[in-house]
């Protein structure tokens, strides 16, 4: 079984089982930024490229170059929602290359799409904080023992202030605990 090496060992299927969990939360928001951003393939083409590598392709730069391309995408978007769209899907397509290394940003590759998704829920009911929490918790659920045991060999994600950061680190905490 194909491994990456560094502070930890992660397997493919590790790595694959992580960003379909990522693939999933930035699937679910591609509308959004489509609506928004009408005729911009940039981060639809990214979230094609994760589904490839969690299908079983090989990591290539198609991975990163989309990510890129993706990340790209949100800066110029305008409503925050279509930004935070297009940065799960760059999140989704970058999962494949996720370092084994124990820092904490990393852990922002794992769980920043699913927290994106969170806000974006509560933008689109009006800034309301609740549907953003039950978003979480659907996100919690649906993470797998192996996206656990992934999250769990890297530090806590980083304290962040705006509420994006702050849905990324109550979804660590609760998949930490869950443990």
């Amino acid at each position: 079984m194909a491994t990456v090496s560094g502070d930890f060992e992660l397997t493919m299927s590790e790595l694959r089982e992580v960003a379909r969990y990522v693939a999933e939360s930035a699937q679910e928001v591609l509308p959004v930024f489509e609506e928004a951003v009408p005729g911009d393939p940039r981060p639809r083409a990214a979230i094609d490229a994760a589904w490839e590598f969690v299908n079983g392709a090989k990591r290539t730069k198609l991975q990163r170059v989309t990510s890129l391309d993706a990340h790209r995408a949100a800066k110029e978007a305008e409503a925050e929602t279509a930004r935070l769209a297009a940065r799960a899907a760059g999140d989704a397509a970058a999962t494949a290359y996720l370092h084994p290394i124990a820092r904490a940003t990393q852990v922002g590759h794992i769980l920043r799409a699913a927290a994106s998704a969170a806000r974006i829920s509560e933008l689109n009911a009006g800034d309301d904080p609740s549907v953003g929490d039950l978003h979480i918790e659907r996100a919690r659920r649906r993470a797998t023992p192996t996206v656990i045991a992934v999250l769990s060999r890297y530090p806590f994600a980083p304290t962040g202030k705006n509420r994006t950061a702050r849905l990324m680190n109550v979804l660590d905490a609760s998949l930490r605990a869950s443990d």
